[in-house]
Order: C-alpha cells, then structure tokens, then sequence
C-alpha cells in the first residue's frame, strides 16, 4: 500500500515537471535557444542549478523582478544585501557609451572586466560585432503599480540571449535594428532615464541587457537609495557644474536618479553620490552641467577600448 502511495506521487510529481517544462518551452520538447544556452553553460550550470535559475529568471522575467523587489530585497540583512549585489550588478553607462555598444562593429572576445565591474563573479563580457538587440518588457516598470511609460525598454544584447528571449517570451519582446536601438536609447536620454549594462553570474557570468532606467520604478537604484546595496558602479565620470550658467532652476536636483544634487544659489553635486549617468546633462535647459572624467570613480566601460579600436575610429562609425 505504501509503495503504492510513493508510486502515485511519483508519477505526480514527474508529470507535473513535465507540464511546467514544456509550458516554459512553450510547449516544445526543447527550444534552440535553450539548448544553445545549456550548452554554452555547461554540465556544471546544470547540477549546480544556476541553469535553473537562469531559465526561471529569463522565461518569466516580470514575476522574478517582482518578488525579487518587492519581497526579497526589504528583507535582506547587510550580508544577504552584500551577496545580492555581488552576483547581480549593473555598470552606470554615459549615453555615448551606451551608444557604443550598440554601434560596436568589431567582435570582443571573452574577457574578465576585473578592473571596470568592481565586484567578485559576473563581470565578463563578450560580444559579436555588431550585436544581436531585442527590446523586452520592463520587469522593474511591471512591478510597480504606477509605472513609467513606456514599458518596453530593456535591450538584450547579443547571444544566447537575444534568441532565448524571442523564443520563449515573443509577444512582449522584438528584435530591433541598429537604427531602432538607437533612436530608444536617445528616447529614454531625452526622458531622463538611466543607461546602464548588467551583469548576473547565472546568465553565464556575464554582461547581457542594457536597461533604461527610471528613478521611480527600477529595482536596482532603489536597492542603492532605499536599503544601500550598492548593485551599481559609477560610469567613470562625475557631474559638474558651471556656476556662471547655472541658474538655479533646480531641474538638475529633481532629475537626479540617485540624489547626488542640491540647488541653493547654484546647483552643488554631492561626489560620493553622483554615479555619472548624465541625467543632469541631458536635462539642464541651461547646458550648465557636463560629465568630466574622474580616476577615482573607476574604468568607464568603453567597448571600443575593449575591442582594440581608437576612439577616432570609433567616432567615425557612429551614425
């Protein structure tokens, strides 16, 4: 009688895991870009689970960010916080840094940005020139219950993951041309979002998405300016003001994603704050505000550097 109880839900079990895959597959045996990801990971992404992980987090992305932001995160301790942060993290990027990526039109072999994402797993990158871009819903956006428009902004950037995401999610994501990428980057600068490139150590360690990020619904600058995680680095750049431009309006102050400005007579921007996203920038009605470069806030992340090519050169192949 017990054996039989232990068979039922067995058999249970196994069928429901069945049902689940193929609905995540969309009712395929195997998708090609699941294999083409499993294979690319590895046998040991797969017993360690951090395939599993990854699928979950690419197949039903909304859901993750959701219970990642809303559940999860305001229940961290500082090491849970520390932990998060360092497995899942997102480099700030200047608009003609974002720009470059999407341009890039010479491949970057596998390489460890040890010196320009400061944090200990997920910080590689590799990219065929020019790459792969699919928009995709916003999961940060989607989590809240007043959100930014529009919610379709998030670039994934070269493969497996462009392919896995039109696959496996095809109603809210769409390949884009370089020219569409493009033409959403300069959209959402204009609106005053933040241009950042992330990175996840169960998306094979590496830098996948470019996401364009508001100040009200995204998930990673509230985990800095809410529970202090710090799961952004600074672009390389700092803001600065030129006081005889400035007149105080105080637009700098309300637009600044992460409340690095204050405005009294002029405008003061806070360093240890400021992450050089450019927000600033793009917003000042008085082109008061420019980034400058700064040492001490780390490597920008110029993919034109990383494959080898002059900025001259660089310049010259943007549209």
């Amino acid at each position: 009688m017990v054996g039989m109880i232990v068979l039922v839900v067995v058999g249970a079990l196994i069928i429901g895991v069945l049902i689940l895959w193929f609905f995540g597959e969309r009712w395929y045996p195997l998708r090609g870009s699941t294999w083409r990801f499993l294979r690319e990971g590895g046998l040991g992404r797969l017993l360690n689970g951090s395939a599993l992980h990854a699928y979950a987090y690419g197949r039903w992305t909304n859901q993750y960010i959701d219970v990642l932001i809303n559940r999860i995160y305001p229940g961290l301790d500082a090491q849970g916080r520390q932990r998060w942060a360092d497995h899942y993290h997102g480099k700030v990027l200047t608009q003609e840094h974002a720009r470059a990526i999407i341009t890039l039109n010479q491949d970057i072999p596998l390489q460890d940005l040890e010196q320009i994402i400061p944090y200990p797993v997920a910080r590689n990158i590799v990219l065929k020139g020019p790459p792969d871009v699919a928009v995709y819903e916003c999961g940060c956006r989607h989590a809240r219950a007043n959100h930014c428009e529009p919610t379709q902004v998030c670039m994934i950037i070269g493969q497996p993951f462009v392919d896995f995401v039109l696959e496996h999610n095809p109603q809210s994501s769409r390949r884009l041309s370089q020219a569409e990428a493009l033409a959403l980057l300069d959209a959402e600068h204009e609106r005053g979002h933040v241009h950042s490139a992330w990175f996840k150590d169960v998306c094979l360690d590496r830098f996948y998405v470019i996401c364009n990020c508001c100040k009200c619904c995204c998930g990673g600058i509230e985990a800095m300016t809410k529970y202090g995680m710090q799961m952004m680095a600074s672009s390389g750049y700092v803001a600065q003001v030129d006081e005889l431009l400035c007149a105080a309006c105080g637009t700098c102050e309300e637009s600044c994603p992460f409340g690095a400005v204050e405005v009294e007579d002029t405008a003061v921007v806070d360093w240890e704050t400021c992450m050089g996203c450019g927000v600033c920038v793009g917003q000042c009605p008085n082109e008061a505000m420019r980034l400058i470069r700064d040492e001490r806030k780390g490597e920008p992340l110029d993919v034109w550097v990383l494959a080898g090519l002059e900025h001259s050169e660089f310049l010259a192949g943007l549209p």
